[in-house]
């Protein structure tokens, strides 16, 4: 463990601390102990906007969930563990043990939804270290070389576009179903439903590492909206609940089979001993409960909390937590109340396992292994959530300071959240040294974190490792359209991707409306898609303004520019002159150097 720092900001308090033992074990951490030669293997599962009380475990009546109930009962249990309010965020400080937003990730779309280069995320550190690593399902945090699961420590990848089946970056037409997955960079056609592939290969992954280490990071794209199964795992809930969320249990219906399968497959393969299952989710619930304009619940469960996903009442951030190692020391079947989140899982995953990092990395989060061994009391801390989802972060927008006792949202409400978990009686005027004093912690927080706040992620072109680069309106800056749903109906969308030309060259860039895997010219409407006729395309990009016709039967306009290294803008538009001079960004975009 050499090699980690810890931001003073956290502000680890209490007699915890004051002990010289806790101090000593901070400079000899128990890793430099763990027997290298039999790592534990590791699975952290992700699911994708499911709730604390989207599961029968905790109390909810209507989901049945009996696999992951099961492995609730053999696992510690997390119940004040927190991750940020949505998906792109959370995946971020999961993977590299710090803020989202420090390390550049502060939305799910509009470019910055991209983990910067210079980020060090679990897989490469895991791969340092011998393991064997693969990915299995939605990614989220870049979907262009050098930001794909593939180039950032993923030996083994198969995953979705963007940040849902059917977002602009995946292929056309995914509908959960017999869909095509990026496997190692390459889209490929799968057979079955998606959870079911996405388990599946992992299974087959960890079947083929022949005794090796290995770290499986299955991160699913269910029970994230649009909701597809297939008929016969949501029926049980037809008429018992609103249509919409009986579809949403039975994507977790789905998602609790194959857990059963996983869990049944580590048994068969003697592998359940040796290695640790961590499962949790990134945010709270989309879709599990009803809420008024206030977060709290008018039809539903939610385990008492108020807010859903995108909030930042605990309802928004407080998600399961479920750490199972039948052979090591970490207990099953108990609890563990105390304050962590997800910036704290790498920082234990490398204290479990005894990993080298091999470099200098200020981590945010810290190792609970002590604590979940009770060699130690867990320590008493403030950490901080906020929830952005726009171009450039805004210093007070939508947060939440945390401590065991407090939660300070929005700088003006104060919970005592031991008392009113349900976050009904705010008590800020009663304890206005308390709100003084949080509001400070966060001011020292914002500065701290705010290093990255103006830079861009620039999409590299022209270079060996995509060529040619496919630009989605996922990524623009501007008035974003993410979705395919968006691009049948020629949505309003209108900005800028920033992309860095790697060396100078000729280029082809054609502008669509289309992937071309959808193989549809720019005039044609397929069913249900709004009719547009362009006359003319448009690319700015460097010095160049140019604008093109359109000619009958063209699925692109094709523009062949020489260009020089550098960072730039580009934008593109199709134009309907005939129309009331109707112009929308080009929705595609591809870009190829010429050899």
């Amino acid at each position: 463990m050499a090699g980690i720092k810890r931001r003073d900001f956290i502000k680890i308090t209490g007699s915890a601390m004051a002990t010289g033992a806790f101090i000593d074990f901070l400079r000899n951490p128990l890793s430099s102990k763990v027997n290298k030669s039999k790592r534990p293997n590791v699975i952290l599962i992700l699911v994708d906007d499911l709730g604390y009380g989207d599961l029968s475990c905790h109390g909810n009546q209507v989901a049945k969930t009996p696999n992951i109930d099961s492995l609730y009962h053999q696992s510690a249990r997390l119940t004040n563990f927190h991750v940020d309010p949505t998906c792109s965020p959370t995946r971020a400080s999961l993977l590299t043990g710090r803020y989202s937003s420090r390390a550049g990730v502060w939305h799910t779309i509009m470019g910055r939804s991209i983990l910067p280069q210079d980020e060090v995320t679990m897989a490469e550190i895991f791969s340092r270290n011998g393991y064997k690593t693969g990915i299995f399902g939605k990614w989220h945090l870049g979907d262009n070389a050098p930001f794909r699961a593939c180039d950032r420590g993923f030996a083994e990848s198969l995953v979705l576009g963007g940040g849902a089946i059917g977002n602009t970056p995946d292929y056309w037409d995914n509908d959960y179903f017999d869909d095509f997955y990026s496997h190692n960079g390459t889209w490929e056609k799968q057979s079955g439903y998606c959870t079911d592939v996405f388990f599946k290969a992992a299974m087959n992954f960890i079947d083929g590492v022949a005794g090796q280490p290995f770290f499986c990071y299955l991160p699913t794209n269910v029970v994230h909206w649009p909701h597809n199964v297939a008929e016969d795992y949501t029926k049980p809930y037809r008429g018992l609940i609103p249509d919409r969320r009986a579809t949403f249990y039975g994507m977790l219906a789905n998602l609790d089979e194959n857990i059963g399968k996983l869990l049944n497959f580590l048994k068969f393969k003697g592998l359940a001993k040796d290695t640790i299952l961590i499962f949790i989710t990134d945010n709270g619930t989309s879709f599990g409960a009803e809420f008024d304009s206030q977060g709290f619940v008018t039809n539903g469960y939610n385990a008492g909390m108020r807010g859903h996903k995108g909030t930042v009442y605990e309802g928004g951030h407080r998600v399961p937590c479920f750490i199972c190692w039948p052979g090591g020391e970490i207990p099953s079947g108990k609890d563990f109340p105390s304050l962590a989140a997800h910036i704290d899982i790498l920082p234990t995953l490398i204290d479990l396992c005894g990993l080298d990092i091999g470099q200098e990395i200020a981590f945010d989060g810290i190792s609970l292994s002590p604590f979940l061994k009770n060699k130690y009391r867990w320590p008493e801390r403030t950490l901080f959530i906020h929830n952005q989802r726009v171009d450039f972060p805004i210093k007070g927008k939508d947060y939440v300071v945390m401590t065991s006792l407090w939660r300070l949202v929005n700088g003006k409400e104060l919970y005592n959240i031991r008392k009113d978990p349900g976050q009904h009686q705010d008590l800020s005027k009663e304890n206005p040294e308390i709100v003084k004093k949080l509001n400070e912690d966060y001011e020292h927080w914002w500065r701290d974190i705010s290093g990255r706040f103006n830079e861009y992620i620039w999409i590299p072109v022209g270079t060996e490792k995509e060529n040619p680069v496919k630009l989605t309106t996922h990524d623009i800056h501007g008035q974003v359209c993410w979705d395919q749903r968006h691009v049948k109906r020629n949505s309003r969308c209108d900005g800028f991707w920033t992309i860095e030309i790697a060396r100078d060259g000729v280029y082809d860039i054609e502008v669509s409306r289309w992937p071309k895997e959808a193989g549809l010219s720019l005039c044609e409407a397929p069913e249900g898609a709004k009719e547009f006729r362009p006359t003319h395309a448009r690319l700015k990009i460097g010095c160049y303004d140019l604008t093109l016709p359109v000619h009958e039967g063209d699925k692109s306009v094709k523009f062949t520019l020489r260009l020089s290294k550098q960072q730039t803008r580009l934008q593109a538009w199709l134009i309907n002159d005939i129309e009331n001079g109707q112009t929308n960004s080009a929705f595609y975009v591809y870009i190829k150097r010429k050899e």
